[in-house]
């Protein structure tokens, strides 16, 4: 595709156009129309193709499990709200956590209980962090990434029972199977986690990043803060929520059965789709239903529940229609990063970046040109699984060819798609945790990729390093 290189024009549009107005929506908005009119080159063919584009986007069943999660999980957390589960609870662990430290190290201890997906873990945990840090001196963006990083770091390291594994195993069998290697899929996924060189870097940056000590916020910080609190929007929904009776079971009870039901059918979609093991079944599982259906089934008990100890029926309606509507900004940037995706991929930029960055490479730099190239993309695109498709069969073939380390390579593949779903603005992450926590989406990817630049540029240098040495 000789003008494969026009790809990139909506990418750099959406970047550009958020860093100068801080603000990510007119860019996408903008860089989706332009996109589209350069794939058909007429004011109205453009505008008709950047509707299909988001048409087909709401049309893929597992972005509209995704959609469906988001909203219930924040009708779910209004009608938490209104019954006073998340003030009875937040007052309740708020008399255990005494210090700054203290909130950012429970964010850590809920890993085990909510390390099925990243969306998921957010959600969770987000409402009552929110609460809790509203007492205390904390930057909104420090707890932000100390949530980022204890999800994104070390859910893509885990060998079993993610939204990830499923998908990632499929995409090394898809390489082994073109090269007709005599490999096993899993045991190569396996061998390329100690690889995932970024991951494992951030996970240390982010353990002595989120507990060193932590100093009072500046004069900006506080400046914003007073600013929010002057803000008239939502002042009476939030003197109403501030007069409600804390009662912490009304937030315990419908944690339990989300997080019992999620486990459950995990195992039982893993075992329905042929898996042998409890192991297998977690990693065959289709994880983004089982996170809707596991909501679905909650809220439904959740109201039942509510109704018997007596909450006023209108109060839960109203509120599981605002909590909803509370994420519906963060459901429109998706819809429309995964319809800017679309654009990109009919305008060639897989083609572009396998034809352009795929050739010249020396043998030991290929695993570090991998994770640079993918990194890259990564941050432009906002996607993990996006950048792992992409880069996956360029990262094996060039392993084949230079007869490298693919378990290497592969580790390098997956540990670039973390960066960007950990630093881009584009990133279903990045968006989740700025809605929960009230911050600008702009400002916040910037405070993260701050900090993500030097766990790349370890990354870097790590795979040079071993692209010497065992090449």
């Amino acid at each position: 595709m000789e003008q494969a290189w026009m790809s990139l024009i909506p990418f750099i549009i959406v970047i550009g156009l958020s860093i100068w107005l801080k603000k990510i929506l007119p860019g996408l908005v903008l860089g989706l129309l332009v996109g589209a009119l350069l794939v058909k080159f007429s004011i109205l063919g453009g505008s008709q193709q950047s509707v299909e584009y988001i048409v087909t986007t709401l049309s893929n069943a597992d972005n509209i499990k995704i959609i469906g999660f988001l909203y219930l999980f924040g009708g779910l957390i209004g009608m938490m709200r209104i019954s006073g589960g998340i003030k009875g609870f937040s007052e309740w662990i708020g008399e255990r956590i005494e210090s700054q430290r203290g909130l950012l190290g429970l964010i850590w201890l809920t890993l085990p209980f909510t390390f099925m997906m990243p969306m998921f873990r957010i959600m969770m945990i987000g409402p009552v962090i929110k609460s809790l840090m509203e007492k205390m001196k904390l930057s909104k963006q420090k707890v932000g990434f100390t949530m980022d990083i204890s999800t994104g770091s070390v859910i893509v390291l885990l060998p079993v029972a993610t939204a990830f594994v499923g998908f990632m195993i499929s995409l090394i069998s898809g390489g082994i199977q073109k090269y007709n290697l005599d490999l096993d899929p899993y045991q190569v996924f396996l061998l390329s986690i100690p690889f995932n060189f970024y991951a494992i870097a951030m996970l240390i940056i982010g353990l002595i990043w989120t507990f060193k000590s932590s100093s009072e916020k500046g004069d900006k910080e506080k400046k914003k803060q007073d600013k929010e609190k002057q803000d008239p929007h939502r002042s009476g929904i939030k003197k109403e929520l501030s007069m409600v009776k804390a009662q912490p079971w009304n937030l315990i009870v419908p944690l339990i059965l989300i997080l019992g039901l999620t486990i459950y059918l995990l195992w039982e979609s893993g075992i329905s789709n042929g898996a042998d093991s409890v192991f297998e079944a977690f990693s065959q599982a289709d994880a983004t239903f089982v996170m809707l259906l596991a909501i679905f089934i909650t809220l439904i008990i959740t109201f039942v529940y509510y109704v018997i100890r007596r909450q006023p029926l209108d109060e839960l309606i109203f509120h599981f229609f605002d909590g909803g509507n509370q994420l519906m900004q963060a459901i429109i940037l998706l819809v429309l990063v995964w319809s800017l995706s679309l654009v990109a991929e009919d305008l060639g930029f897989s083609k572009f970046i396998s034809s352009t960055l795929g050739s010249y490479l020396p043998d030991f730099t290929i695993p570090a040109i991998i994770f640079a190239i993918g990194a890259t993309i990564s941050y432009f695109i906002g996607s993990s699984f996006g950048t792992w498709g992409l880069i996956m069969p360029l990262g094996i073939a060039l392993a084949v060819s230079a007869d490298a380390s693919v378990a290497m390579t592969v580790g390098a593949v997956f540990a670039s798609g973390s960066f960007g779903a950990m630093t881009s603005p584009l990133g279903d992450t990045t968006i989740t945790t700025a809605s929960i926590l009230d911050m600008p989406l702009v400002e916040y990817a910037r405070y993260k990729l701050k900090i993500c630049a030097i766990g790349a540029g370890i990354s870097i240098a790590g795979y040079l390093a071993a692209g010497f040495f065992f090449m």
